[in-house]
């Protein structure tokens, strides 16, 4: 048994069963390669790969969403949507040829998803062409001689040293309400003598 670990002989326990070559990840990884294949070409030819098909719904007026996906777990639908179909097609924005129009194919909201994000990343890469709407540009949006982006003058009462709205001044009352407030608070008031009542101009009295 201690010289089993240097021997070269095979376990005989192990299936003498070749592996099978996984097609579906190798197109799934270059899916270019699909297209070159007699499987492909005897199955579609030179038509697209939505050509023929047909949704199955109900009434004479197709609805305007189609299902959701057409395989749910290891269940397929018995009418899938044209890249559902073919198990080894793969949507890929480097295979531009095999790319349906997203509305007239009739694939499902899954493939249409993956559709979408495929002709984006195409029109990125420089491989479908698209037009750009042509803006023209006016001067006077980027100039700064508008009275927008000018600086801004200060204030007048800025420059006159004054408050900015009249009322934070002071404005003296009229004697006829100061009268009439003195004569309320008359018990609670305090009459200033000296310097500070004639410099204030007997404001004291009103506080």
């Amino acid at each position: 048994p201690l010289l089993r670990v240097f021997s070269t002989e095979t376990d005989p326990a192990a299936s003498a069963e070749p592996v099978a070559f996984d097609t579906e990840s190798r197109f799934k990884e270059k899916p270019w390669e699909y297209l070159e294949t007699e499987e492909y070409i005897e199955k579609y030819g030179d038509k697209p790969i939505w050509f023929g098909y047909r949704r199955n719904h109900k009434g004479s007026i197709p609805t305007q969403k189609t299902r959701k996906t057409c395989i749910r777990g290891e269940k397929i639908v018995g009418n899938p949507c044209p890249i559902c179909r073919d198990q080894k097609l793969h949507v890929d924005y480097r295979v531009k040829d095999t790319l349906p129009s997203p509305s007239t194919a009739g694939v499902c909201m899954k493939q249409q998803k993956r559709l979408t994000q495929a002709i984006d990343q195409a029109r990125d890469h420089g491989l479908l062409s698209f037009h750009i709407p042509l803006v023209t540009l006016q001067g006077k949006d980027y100039t700064n001689q508008h009275q927008a982006v000018t600086k801004t003058p200060p204030a007048p009462s800025l420059q006159s040293q004054t408050s900015w709205y009249p009322w934070y001044e002071w404005q003296q009352p009229p004697e006829k309400d100061i009268a009439r407030i003195r004569r309320m608070y008359k018990d609670y008031l305090k009459e200033e003598t000296g310097p500070m009542k004639a410099g204030r101009g007997g404001r004291g009295a009103e506080q």
